[in-house]
């Protein structure tokens, strides 16, 4: 069985677990039909993830947080007038996330009511997807 010998520099290993997660939402949306699309490079349009349902496109910002902040923890506006539609957050160290609608403001609540949260599984994350407005 392969093992890991060496050890992983920090930078790197928040690396992994950013494109995990990019990967995992890649996984989930294809799953439930959409186009998916991921740009070769982000810098300056902000956008992690496309995905289409044939007529209508969706720009996604993936983003994680830290879980021992808890769901009541502000989330800044890291986007500024670039054109996004959501922002999913994952949690580092835990088992949840929230999908957001991108706002305007400098900042707001992570478990803000117009916020759905999901627990790291397909299903909660897709009705969670499915009930954001």
């Amino acid at each position: 069985m392969p093992r890991l010998l060496n050890p992983i520099p920090d930078g790197t290993r928040q690396a992994l677990l950013n494109t995990s997660f990019e990967n995992l939402v890649v996984t989930w949306l294809m799953q439930d039909g959409w186009q998916v699309f991921v740009p070769m490079l982000d810098h300056g349009h902000k956008t992690d993830v496309l995905i289409s349902d044939g007529q209508r496109y969706f720009r996604i910002q993936i983003k994680t947080v830290d879980a021992n902040k808890g769901k009541k923890q502000e989330i800044h506006n890291m986007w500024g007038d670039c054109k996004i539609d959501y922002i999913i957050y994952f949690v580092r160290n835990g088992e949840w996330g929230y999908i957001v609608p991108a706002f305007a403001e400098d900042k707001k609540m992570l478990n803000a009511p117009e916020h759905k949260m999901f627990l790291l599984k397909r299903n909660e994350f897709l009705t969670a997807f499915h009930t954001v407005d």
